[in-house]
């Protein structure tokens, strides 16, 4: 039988409740929010000698190519959350990794500058989420979301494969139906159920004060090139696209094998902006002659969360991943590893209820929301070089220099490798542009490209 006992903390916690032996634990979502928090969670409490059970609902399958088996994500997970992982014991294998990431190549209408990895590590991982794209025949990687939820499991979580169709209250215990089964009370209960779908409105009828994120619509597709197309025309490199585009922040093309993603993120990308896009002298280029868009292939439009929600957390109820807080348009794996880590480690040694999440969960997202505040102001300043040509090819030279010197410090190389990768805060990359010999380089190349280029008789 489940447990939750009042816990004999002191007088000023009030309504504190901490998990005990026997307590069961219900995880809604077994993207890779979901499946970090039930590996953490079950890691400490079994360190703490606590014997919990604790259900992960996945009704995909991510074995099947497709929507089936599909979160909807570009896939690429920073170098920054690789050795994070590593030192977690989660070691990715080469089966989950489509292809390594070692450079970006920029492009922009004033040229072209190739940014290589620092120290010269492959370490960037491009990754499918499920199984691939729809219609893929032989495939030579395994999901980045099942491998993970394969962890879990080994760790102890039981993997229920269904749909949850009611969230409710029973005695001040939430309960979760699936499409088969009866309600089941638990102690706990953990939304990892991201922005996209209906999942969100299950916790509606709870009368939290949670309020979700807003968000905006991106867009990706899945292009079959073939291995040696791919190795030609992209090799280990993801090409990056700063394009005078209304409403496009940020555009992509990622190698994974034998295909070739397409990541467009700003605001509200629909069909023209997409297009537009493809037509683009500065993407064209990076194509093999002749390519043109098939008339069926793999895509999607998911939503992604352009602000935190509000209050993620209550009594035995705690919002983790896109639906809680994740990072403005970039590293949202690296979003649900922070707060489902934070989650667990409260929910383990602090306790589940509305104060302990309080304490020591909201930290964590308070921390990213001001990083995202900061993100905005990065993201601002690069629209400002994205609307002024001169801006640009200050920018592009400077990069240029950087990447031809062996001495010397890659400032604006490391601004835009870190912004592209989400491997470093955004605070940490906004400091890094206050520094003198940022901006005296970065004028002195935007004053040379408004000189007037001398003609030879």
């Amino acid at each position: 039988m489940s447990e939750l006992a009042p816990s004999s903390a002191p007088a000023d916690r009030p309504g504190h409740l901490e998990l005990q032996s026997g307590a069961r634990v219900a995880v809604v979502g077994g993207g890779p929010a979901g499946s970090f928090f039930s590996y953490f969670f079950l890691d400490l409490a079994e360190r703490l000698g606590l014997d919990v059970q604790l259900d992960v609902f996945e009704p995909k399958n991510y074995a099947i190519p497709g929507p089936a088996g599909c979160n909807m994500c570009g896939g690429v997970v920073s170098e920054s959350l690789v050795q994070m992982l590593a030192t977690e014991g989660i070691n990715l294998p080469p089966t989950v990794v489509a292809r390594g990431i070692d450079s970006y190549v920029l492009h922009m209408d004033v040229g072209v500058a190739r940014i290589k990895t620092p120290l010269q590590e492959m370490r960037i991982a491009a990754v499918y989420r499920g199984a691939g794209p729809r219609g893929a025949q032989e495939r030579t990687w395994d999901s980045f979301d099942g491998f993970l939820l394969d962890r879990a499991a080994a760790k102890g979580a039981r993997v229920v494969r269904e749909r949850v169709e009611a969230v409710t209250w029973r005695r001040d215990r939430p309960q979760v139906k699936t499409r088969n089964g009866a309600p089941q009370p638990y102690d706990l209960l953990v939304a990892a159920v991201g922005v996209n779908g209906a999942a969100l409105k299950l916790f509606e009828g709870l009368g939290l004060n949670y309020q979700p994120p807003r968000t905006s619509k991106t867009y990706i597709a899945e292009f079959f090139l073939g291995r040696e197309t791919m190795g030609k025309y992209f090799g280990h490199a993801m090409h990056v696209f700063l394009l005078n585009l209304p409403r496009l922040e940020f555009a992509a093309l990622i190698p994974k094998g034998d295909y070739l993603t397409f990541c467009l993120l700003g605001e509200n990308i629909d069909d023209a902006l997409v297009q537009s896009f493809l037509n683009a002298g500065e993407v064209r280029q990076c194509l093999p002659p002749g390519w043109q868009r098939p008339e069926t292939f793999c895509h999607c439009s998911p939503r992604i969360s352009t602000s935190g929600a509000v209050q993620p957390f209550s009594d035995r109820v705690v919002f983790i991943g896109d639906c809680g807080m994740a990072r403005l348009y970039k590293d949202g794996i690296g979003s649900a590893y922070r707060t489902a880590k934070a989650a667990a480690r409260a929910a383990v040694f602090d306790g589940v209820a509305r104060e302990d999440f309080r304490r020591h969960f909201q930290p964590v997202c308070e921390t990213i929301r001001r990083d995202n505040l900061v993100g905005k102001l990065v993201f601002a300043f690069t629209r400002q070089i994205q609307h002024r040509r001169f801006a640009r090819q200050g920018m592009l030279r400077m990069v240029m220099r950087e990447q031809q010197q062996a001495r010397g410090a890659p400032r604006m190389s490391m601004v835009l490798w870190d912004t592209f990768t989400g491997s470093a805060s955004y605070g940490n990359v906004f400091l890094r542009t206050l520094h003198p010999f940022f901006w005296c380089r970065l004028l002195w190349d935007c004053l040379r490209s408004l000189r007037p280029v001398r003609k030879t008789q």
